[in-house]
């Protein structure tokens, strides 16, 4: 490893790397999207120029793809492919079930497609994305342009009715403008803090008019490859039982 990689790169690196291990020839694979995944598609690049791995992938974004077709990893569509073997894609918070929040890249869309398109999804990440509760980042909901403000409202009622009334939102922002996804959509950052029922709330925003998708990843993560800051790194597996939230020491950390 570099000596000049910051200890975030390392964390990062490391998820990335060990979650590669799951990849096997002749996949069809998911690539996600974000700071972490930029080393995954690195690391994958170098392994099929090393040793010719035959796989081919499918990117959660624009900027995914055009990295991936700079360093030469082999691309399709979801239309060409119907189904992936492994989705394998960072988040910006999960819970000790596993649950996730993403979006912080507004790519939380295509991501759900994917990892619901894959037979098994693991999660890269570092100990910072590691809580005990959801919410503490903001929650993203992409939602059409048309009537926005209208759909805002019904989001406000919606977590009026689960003890999240009064919780700022904010249409994100890019360059003074309002910020586009890939789809053309804008984006709603919800300010929870903690989120009392992360499922009852995925609920109700997929029950409103207007709402695309929203952040949240209920019950979809089948592990969490977990980088730190010195290069190593363990995997995070779904437990039978599932705790509670707050009791994020019971999840199992097997060292790699």
């Amino acid at each position: 490893m570099p000596m000049s990689i910051s200890p975030a790169d390392a964390a990062k690196r490391a998820a990335a790397a060990l979650a590669l291990e799951s990849v096997e020839g002749g996949m069809r694979l998911g690539i996600g999207t974000g700071s972490t995944a930029v080393w995954l598609v690195r690391l994958l690049a170098e392994r099929i120029s090393a040793t010719g791995l035959d796989v081919v992938c499918v990117p959660t974004s624009e900027a995914t793809a055009a990295l991936a077709r700079e360093l030469g990893v082999p691309l399709a569509t979801l239309d060409e492919l119907g189904a992936l073997d492994l989705a394998i894609d960072g988040a910006d918070e999960f819970d000790p079930r596993l649950d996730l929040i993403k979006g912080g890249g507004g790519a939380h869309f295509r991501e759900k497609i994917v990892a619901a398109a894959a037979a098994r999804f693991i999660v890269i990440a570092d100990e910072g994305k590691r809580v005990p509760r959801l919410g503490a980042f903001p929650l993203p909901v992409e939602v059409v342009r048309f009537g926005w403000p209208a759909t805002e409202a019904a989001i406000r009622r919606a977590l009026e009715g689960l003890d999240l009334g009064g919780a700022p939102i904010r249409l994100r922002e890019r360059d003074g403008a309002p910020a586009l996804t890939d789809e053309g959509n804008y984006i709603l950052d919800l300010a929870l803090g903690a989120i009392p029922d992360a499922p009852a709330l995925a609920r109700r925003l997929d029950s409103i008019t207007g709402v695309v998708e929203h952040g949240l990843f209920i019950g979809m993560a089948d592990c969490v490859a977990l980088g730190r800051a010195d290069g190593t790194a363990g995997m995070l597996r779904r437990l039978a039982a599932t705790p509670d939230p707050r009791e994020i020491d019971l999840m199992r950390d097997e060292d790699a």
